[in-house]
């Protein structure tokens, strides 16, 4: 069954993080204690077992209305980070107690990094979260180009498609039509014969009795003369 005594669970993690974490006379240790009226900060060489700089909300300048909460552990991560500087000291590392990193225990340490102690970190993680944004800014502004270059060309994909859909329409209507005058043609042409024939069928039968007559007439004549030749 597991163990749900904090102090004993914090006491476990935070002999774990003893086990790492070792402070140094070039680079002490700032190990950090809170209670719930207040909270406790001390630099110490582990090498020599000497305490170089300390400083809680025991103290009344350090208190304020109350030592147990953020702003509290605000002025004493500065205070500390001030006394440590002031003894020669300007990088530690942190032993966080066994605390989870937040609340006042980070407060402590943010204010310790902006009064100057680690400053070099700070500087080199202010430039990796400058050099991170820029490199996401980046891929960002690429993807909105690869984007914009992808919506232009669907749009000119669209308008190709368009002027090509309107060039067959085009070619379509001309076929139609040229189709159309074909068949009208061709209806045409066979009416044009058949009046042809009606006319040329008419002219003939026109013609026709035209020439009976004058035959007959002919013969009459003929007739008319050989009776007179007889008779004469």
């Amino acid at each position: 069954m597991a163990n749900r005594n904090r102090s004993e669970v914090r006491a476990a993690v935070h002999r774990r993080i003893r086990r790492k974490v070792r402070g140094s006379t070039e680079r002490p240790r700032l190990a950090v204690y809170r209670s719930l009226n207040h909270i406790y900060a001390q630099v110490i060489d582990d090498e020599k077992s000497q305490t170089l700089a300390s400083a809680s909300t025991t103290e009344k300048d350090l208190r304020g209305s109350s030592g147990g909460n953020v702003a509290a552990a605000k002025r004493v991560g500065q205070a500390i980070a001030e006394r440590a500087l002031s003894a020669g000291v300007d990088q530690v590392v942190f032993d966080r107690g066994g605390y989870l990193y937040h609340g006042r225990v980070r407060a402590l340490t943010d204010a310790a990094r902006a009064a100057g102690l680690n400053k070099d970190e700070t500087l080199a993680r202010e430039a990796e979260a400058a050099e991170k944004a820029a490199a996401e800014k980046a891929s960002a502004d690429e993807a909105s180009a690869q984007a914009a270059s992808a919506k232009e060309k669907s749009a000119k994909a669209k308008k190709g498609k368009s002027s090509k859909g309107e060039g067959s329409k085009g070619e379509n209507a001309g076929e139609a039509k040229a189709e159309a005058g074909s068949e009208v043609k061709a209806a045409k042409e066979p009416k044009a014969g058949e009046a042809k024939a009606e006319a040329g069928s008419e002219v003939k039968a026109a013609k026709e009795p035209k020439a009976g007559e004058a035959k007959a007439e002919a013969g009459t004549e003929v007739k008319e003369e050989a009776k007179e030749a007889k008779e004469e």
